[in-house]
C-alpha cells in the first residue's frame, strides 16, 4: 500500500503523534508513507523512521491556502497514493478540492479522522466526508452522529489512540538523577505528596479548580503540594501572570509550583502521587490520563469525554461528576488518606491503533 496523510504542520501534539505512529507502522510492514505538511520539528524524526514528508504549506486557516490546491493535486497524481488520509479541516478541504479534477478511476481512496470536538458548521463537516471517518473514542462517535447526519453511521469506525506499555511502563520509577535534578531545581517538592495538573497553559485545563483544592486542602495536609506541567505559549503569558497573582493573593506561593514545557512528562507522572484531569471541555481522547495510569498513578477526573472511557475501562474511581467541586475535593483526599493501587493497563495500545488502522485501510482497497 502506499499511503499519504496530510496535516497542518509537525510541530507537537496529538494529532502529529498519531500520524508518526502510523507512519512507522505502515513501513515496519512494508509499505510505502508519504506525509504532507508545512513541515516542523518532528519531520527529521518522520524521515529517519522511514517515510518522505512533502512539505506543502496548508495550514493556514485562509483563503490564501487556496492556491495550494493546485500543487497539492500535482503531488497526488505525482505519488500516486492508495489511500489519502486527512487529519484536519483545511488539508481536507484542500484534497476536497484537488480530488476533484482527478479522473473518478485515478482518484485515491478517502479516509479522514476526526481527531476534535470541532465546532458544528459547514467547514467542519468536511471532515465527515470521506469513505470512511475515523473516531478517536466512543464520545466522537456520538459528536459526529449527534451533528452530522449526513455521515452514514456504518462509515464511522470508532479506533481508540493508544500508548505504547513500554513507554509507560507500570509502576515505573525516574532515575536517582532525575530526582537529583528535580530537587536541585524545585527543592520546594522534596518529600511532598504531590498533585499533578500536566498540560499547557489555557484557560481549558482547570488551574482554577486546582487552586481551589490547594486553598481548601493546604492547611489541612501541610504535605501536600501541586505541581503544574506545561508551558505557556506567547499568546498564555497574561493567563499565566494571572493565575500566578491568584496564587500569590491566596497565599499559595509556596504550595503551588509551575515546571514549564516538560519532555520527560513520563517521569513528572510517575513521581507524582496523584494527577488531574479538570478541562472545562470534554477531551476527544485524554492521552496524559491514560499515561499516568499506565505508569501506575491514580487520575482523577471529569466524567465527561474521552477521559470518562478511559478512567470508566481502567480507574472507575477517579470519576467525578463534572464541575462537583465538593465530590473533587472528598475524591481527592480519600486519595491523600489511602494510597490506591492502579492496575496495569490492558486497553487503548498503541499496537491496537495501528493495527487497527492499518486493517481498515486494506478494507477500503479489496
Amino acid at each position: 500500500m502506499k499511503v499519504m496523510q496530510l496535516l497542518p504542520e509537525l510541530n507537537s501534539g496529538g494529532v502529529e503523534r498519531g500520524t508518526l505512529e502510523i507512519a512507522r507502522a505502515l513501513v515496519a510492514q512494508g509499505h510505502q508513507s508519504l506525509v504532507v505538511s508545512n513541515g516542523g520539528r518532528l519531520v527529521a524524526q518522520l524521515e529517519a523512521e522511514g517515510s518522505t514528508h512533502l512539505t506543502l504549506p496548508i495550514h493556514k486557516k485562509s483563503l490564501s491556502s487556496l492556491w495550494q490546491i493546485r500543487p497539492l493535486r500535482q503531488l497526488i497524481e505525482q505519488h500516486q497514493p492508495d489511500i489519502v488520509h486527512v487529519r484536519s479541516r483545511v488539508p481536507a478541504w484542500l484534497t476536497h478540492f484537488a480530488l476533484r479534477k482527478i479522473p473518478a478511476n485515478k482518484r485515491p481512496h478517502l479516509i479522514s479522522t476526526v481527531h476534535g470536538f470541532y465546532s458544528v458548521n459547514r467547514y467542519s463537516a468536511i471532515m465527515t466526508q470521506a469513505e470512511k471517518v475515523i473516531a478517536v473514542s466512543d464520545s466522537v462517535v456520538k459528536y459526529i452522529t449527534d451533528h452530522y447526519k449526513n455521515c452514514p453511521p456504518q462509515d464511522i469506525v470508532r479506533i481508540y489512540r493508544g500508548i505504547d506499555p513500554a513507554a509507560f511502563p507500570h509502576n515505573y520509577q525516574p532515575s536517582a538523577q532525575w530526582f537529583n535534578q528535580v530537587f536541585n531545581d524545585f527543592p520546594e517538592l522534596e518529600n511532598k505528596f504531590l498533585l499533578c495538573l500536566p498540560g499547557r497553559i489555557t484557560r481549558l485545563k482547570g488551574h482554577e479548580s486546582l487552586i481551589e483544592l490547594m486553598q481548601k486542602l493546604g492547611e489541612q495536609y501541610p504535605q501536600l503540594h501541586a505541581v503544574v506541567v506545561g508551558g505557556a505559549d506567547v499568546k498564555k503569558q497574561a493567563y499565566l501572570s494571572e493565575l500566578q497573582s491568584t496564587i500569590q493573593s491566596k497565599g499559595l506561593a509556596d504550595k503551588i509550583t509551575f515546571v514549564g514545557h516538560r519532555s520527560d512528562i513520563r517521569e513528572w507522572l510517575a513521581f507524582s502521587d496523584i494527577v488531574l484531569s479538570l478541562s472545562n471541555q470534554a477531551e476527544t481522547f485524554g492521552r496524559t490520563a491514560l499515561e499516568a495510569l499506565s505508569v501506575g498513578t491514580p487520575v482523577i477526573g471529569w466524567n465527561r469525554g474521552g477521559v470518562a472511557e478511559i478512567l470508566s475501562n481502567a480507574y472507575p474511581q477517579g470519576l467525578v461528576e463534572v464541575g462537583n467541586e465538593k465530590a473533587l475535593l472528598e475524591t481527592v483526599k480519600k486519595h491523600i488518606e489511602q494510597p490506591q493501587v492502579v492496575a496495569p493497563i490492558t486497553m487503548f495500545s498503541l499496537k491496537d491503533m495501528c493495527d487497527q488502522t492499518l486493517a481498515l485501510y486494506k478494507s477500503i482497497l479489496k
